[in-house]
């Protein structure tokens, strides 16, 4: 009896399925900011190449399972003139060959991978560029991260620190010291290295060296609580040059120049900002719970990497954090919308 012809509903289904699977297919090949597999860090590319193995003998396995389940549904088919065949129960060679088979597989994945596990724990190779490896302190909060640079001092003696902007420099090793004040997060800036836990009381460490400049994108993976989605970072990746330069103009205290900028600096103290928020050169704001604002005027985004660092939505978030990321420790300060002008005005000229 003749199968009967799919109809039209069936052949459309059949058009929208080939399509979504295409577009899956291409949206695989785009150039995402979170993606594990256009590594950017010799670390990133140990990985990578774990991966590939990985990856190719999954689909040596796949092809030879799938191929043979295919060939015996085939071969041993019902049709006319052919009898049922032979049926054997046990062979002895079949089952030790299929029993050795996978042992080999898992020994030709087990080795590369403890290898590249010794590899990156281990002490971070030298510099390509001769230095010593750049030591930064990262803390995870709730829910934003801040950075240390204890190589480089502040006139106050306190070692330059920024919130959720990772500045390294490209061809020196970065070391990284990692830990939590709070609970568990998850570290991972995937074109530049493996994920890694940032614990309270214990000291987790990584190690890359970036090879391009470039920003690149990271985020928390072990989730934290109600805003652990929300708790990104950005990895700015300089030239040897600029970076310097960078520390050079970071490790200074920017001043308010015009009227309503220093408007804005009173303002941060009357409004209660100081006691929370430290911005170098400013002898009240000393505080230590949130982000460190020296130089906010740089910063390519707010609110942990949510928002673009623009004055709208500076204001907005000034005169309501919690609408923008409930949860989060900054509570709505009732700020006057002329403070909250001149707020942004002089954190914007913070650069």
């Amino acid at each position: 009896m003749p199968f009967p012809r799919a109809s039209g509903i069936g052949r459309k289904l059949v058009l929208l399925g080939l399509g979504v699977a295409l577009l899956a297919l291409l949206s695989g090949c785009a150039n995402v900011p979170h993606s594990t597999v256009m590594p950017k860090t010799d670390a990133a590319r140990k990985i990578q190449d774990l991966y590939v193995l990985v990856f190719w003998l999954a689909a040596f396995v796949f092809v030879g399972t799938q191929g043979g389940l295919l060939y015996v549904l085939w071969r041993y088919r019902a049709r006319p003139g052919h009898e049922l065949p032979e049926q054997t129960h046990g062979n002895t060679t079949l089952e030790i060959g299929w029993t050795i088979a996978p042992a080999v597989i898992l020994v030709f994945m087990a080795v590369p991978t403890i290898q590249t596990i010794f590899a990156l724990e281990s002490a971070p190779p030298p510099s390509p560029d001769g230095n010593p490896p750049l030591v930064i302190e990262v803390i995870g909060k709730q829910w934003w991260w801040e950075f240390k640079y204890p190589e480089s001092r502040l006139a106050s003696g306190q070692p330059l620190t920024t919130a959720n902007e990772l500045v390294i420099p490209t061809g020196r090793t970065v070391y990284l010291s990692i830990s939590s004040d709070n609970v568990i997060h998850s570290f991972w800036v995937q074109q530049l290295t493996g994920k890694i836990d940032a614990m309270p009381n214990h000291e987790t460490r990584l190690w890359f060296t970036a090879e391009e400049p470039g920003q690149y994108f990271g985020q928390c993976a072990e989730y934290c609580g109600i805003q652990h989605a929300q708790m990104r970072m950005n990895v700015i990746a300089m030239t040897p040059t600029d970076y310097q330069a960078w520390v050079a103009r970071s490790t200074k205290p920017a001043e308010a120049v015009t009227d309503i900028a220093k408007e804005g600096q009173e303002a941060f103290g009357t409004n209660g900002c100081a006691g929370c928020h430290a911005i170098e050169g400013n002898p009240t704001a000393v505080g230590k719970t949130g982000p460190d604002l020296s130089h906010f005027g740089s910063r390519t985004t707010l609110a942990a990497g949510i928002l673009q660092n623009t004055p709208e939505n500076l204001a907005a978030w000034i005169e309501n954090p919690q609408t923008i990321k409930p949860g989060n420790i900054m509570q709505n300060l009732h700020v006057r919308p002329r403070d909250v002008e001149a707020l942004v005005a002089y954190l914007h000229s913070l650069k």
